[in-house]
């Protein structure tokens, strides 16, 4: 039997992949990418010639069975996303679920990944943390907001920056104004920079100076 191997890959800067990484890759009969064109690139920069498979949110469910069969009947896959570490927010949880099912070896490396430099880095508490991922887009969105506003665990969220004045703007309405906030954007890349303030200060901040690239944004738990 063969095994899954869940690969990280850099969120920016590709010094942060590994050398185990770079190995599981250059060894594995298959890897599974979320999007064959930008992990491309990647493989090309290593001198990785494995084939590649596409595997995201809208084929996932199609593709699970196939690709534990070819596990199961001897094959290494390696599965990445692109960018951090699969399932997390992105492809990986159906995959590794079937596989556990299944009775098939599963191995997640460790690496890259945008909340955990951007939970330290935020100067709020991260003994005790909840990683919620990205709000509900609409249906949901008022509900998860009012459940969080009682929640004393510092919060990690991630937004897109077309989105992000509106998700601020929820934070100071239903935590307050003055909850203590860390933005962090574009982590490992040339123009990272992390803002931090009350909610209604860096809401002012980005309303000035509109955001680009990856957000991560932690947020102070309720007193």
């Amino acid at each position: 039997m063969g095994k899954l191997f869940l690969v990280p890959t850099p969120i920016g800067n590709l010094e942060d992949i590994t050398l185990r990484a770079l190995r599981v890759l250059k060894e594995a009969d298959l890897i599974l990418a979320e999007d064959t064109r930008n992990s491309g690139k990647l493989l090309k920069h290593f001198e990785i010639s494995t084939p590649m498979q596409s595997h995201h949110m809208h084929n996932e469910h199609k593709t699970v069975e196939s690709i534990v069969s070819r596990i199961k009947a001897g094959e290494t896959v390696a599965l990445i996303s692109d960018a951090g570490t699969p399932a997390i927010s992105d492809p990986g949880f159906l995959l590794t679920r079937a596989c556990v099912e299944a009775g098939v070896e599963v191995d997640c490396l460790p690496g890259a990944t945008a909340f955990v430099p951007a939970l330290v880095n935020s100067g709020l508490p991260n003994d005790k943390f909840v990683f919620e991922g990205f709000l509900p887009v609409k249906k949901g969105r008022q509900t998860r907001l009012k459940f969080l506003a009682e929640e004393t665990r510092t919060m990690v969220f991630y937004e897109s920056p077309h989105k992000l004045l509106k998700t601020l703007g929820n934070f100071v309405e239903y935590f307050g104004a003055d909850r203590k906030v860390s933005v962090s954007r574009e982590i490992t890349k040339l123009h990272e920079e992390t803002v931090r303030g009350t909610s209604a200060e860096v809401l002012e901040h980005y309303t000035a100076y509109p955001p680009k690239g990856e957000i991560v944004i932690v947020v102070e738990g309720r007193s």
